[in-house]
């Protein structure tokens, strides 16, 4: 098996990389399999606390106890665009975009499983058949699928070049005091909660992270903005729109508390995707419509303004 890091796993330990993708592997086996040379990087044995890097190429034969079984799921898939080696996907805020150690069930991987069987890429892992890029779970909106492993190195490539667009709407507290802006902080693990990112300085590991915003609409108490990420970083949004005390609405875990507007947690939406098909090389281009959420709470902030 082979697995090429993208930029969401990069700096991750490699013991703790490969425990996360096969959760049914404890970390001391793995990290005896690196140190017998039974999987290696770039072609080379590497020690379990080798930093990953994007880009780098994990290669090893079958792993005992990999076997890890996945139920399918009947979970109806709202399919944006598909052609014979991939689809493009709308996946709903609650929904997390591949199981965890603690969350089997009730995935997109889950439903992919159901609807397509073996025929979906296995390059990382079973837990992650299919899966390309991720979102979070309450954040919605497009993911590409790959049907098979070409397509998948294909994809990823285009996302490790920046040869992708992809354009998020989200609605952010407060009142953003630029029309246009470019925010170019590094992003790396909170150095004290590590469920969390932030921006950290590249000396102590943060890494490029560029945003683009774009204002689409003002309220007294709310902005709603255009976001085009050029880089692609773990909650880059999130924290990107924190640090400039605009938190995106209702995202509590980096700081925006709970707007008047209830809704499940961030509202954030991948509305936009341009990349290239694998094969043809015809260009793609996807939008939806704005989500409930951002619905939601678009509506209550314009009848309040018309009152």
């Amino acid at each position: 098996m082979i697995i090429f890091i993208d930029e969401n796993d990069e700096n991750t330990r490699l013991d703790n990389c490969l425990a996360a993708m096969f959760q049914d592997i404890s970390r001391s086996k793995i990290q005896n399999y690196i140190k017998e040379g039974k999987i290696l990087v770039n072609n080379s044995i590497k020690k379990p606390a080798y930093t990953l890097k994007e880009g780098d190429k994990i290669e090893f034969d079958k792993l005992e106890n990999e076997e890890i079984k996945i139920e399918p799921q009947n979970i109806p898939l709202d399919i944006v665009y598909e052609d014979d080696n991939m689809l493009v996907v709308n996946k709903p805020s609650g929904m997390l975009t591949h199981p965890t150690s603690t969350e089997r069930e009730n995935t997109l991987v889950n439903a992919l499983l159901y609807k397509y069987g073996e025929n979906l890429s296995d390059i990382n892992g079973e837990f992650r058949r299919g899966i390309v890029h991720r979102l979070d779970r309450n954040t919605s909106g497009l993911l590409m699928i790959a049907k098979n492993n070409t397509t998948h190195e294909f994809l990823a490539q285009q996302i490790k070049n920046r040869a992708i667009t992809k354009k998020y709407r989200a609605i952010l507290k407060g009142n953003y005091n630029r029309d246009e802006d470019r925010i170019e902080l590094p992003i790396g693990r909170h150095p004290k909660q590590p469920h969390k990112m932030a921006v950290v300085p590249v000396k102590d590991g943060g890494k490029e992270s560029i945003t683009l915003l774009k204002i689409l609409e003002r309220f007294k108490e709310a902005t709603y903005v255009e976001l085009t990420l050029i880089t692609g970083r773990t909650h880059q949004i999130r924290v990107h729109m924190s640090y400039m005390k605009h938190p995106v609405y209702n995202d509590t875990l980096y700081g925006a508390g709970e707007g008047r507007v209830k809704t499940q947690e961030q509202v954030l939406q991948s509305y936009y995707l341009r990349f290239t098909k694998p094969v043809t090389g015809e260009i793609i281009e996807l939008e939806i419509e704005p989500d409930e959420k951002i619905s939601r709470v678009l509506n209550y902030y314009r009848n309040r303004r018309i009152q």
